[in-house]
């Protein structure tokens, strides 16, 4: 297996940048850890550490909207990666939208330019 730095960073926490595997979209921004790294590359699944509730976690796990990791990329510093993924059932953002990043700003504020794929509260209840 692929050794990345996580000793470079002092919560043992690196930045995974996720993106669309055939459109290049970038669909979200998390973080792996060590466990996170090794169940990814074990399932081919995109596993992450959820900082706000401290433990590992499964994309989709609860949507069912799980990227299936089509290729890995690192950086030079070894300490970043980008998961080339086929975003399953449409949506990365538990917000309901395609990509997290589905709002621009501009010098006349922010604009949503995403589509809304699903309900959250449908999906997740109303936390």
């Amino acid at each position: 297996m692929f050794a990345l730095r996580f000793d470079k960073s002092e919560d043992g926490l690196l930045p995974a940048i996720v993106q669309d595997s055939a459109s290049g979209e970038v669909l979200m921004l998390a973080y792996i850890n060590e466990e996170a790294w090794g169940k990814t590359l074990e399932s081919g699944k995109a596993h992450f550490w959820s900082r706000s509730r401290n433990k590992l976690w499964l994309k989709g796990e609860t949507s069912g909207h799980v990227q299936l990791v089509r290729e890995v990329l690192v950086d030079c510093d070894e300490d970043t990666v980008v998961f080339k993924v086929e975003q399953v059932g449409g949506a990365a953002c538990h917000k309901g939208y395609r990509s997290c990043f589905f709002r621009r700003v501009d010098l006349d504020g922010a604009k949503i330019t995403g589509e809304l794929v699903f309900d959250p509260a449908q999906v997740y209840g109303n936390k």
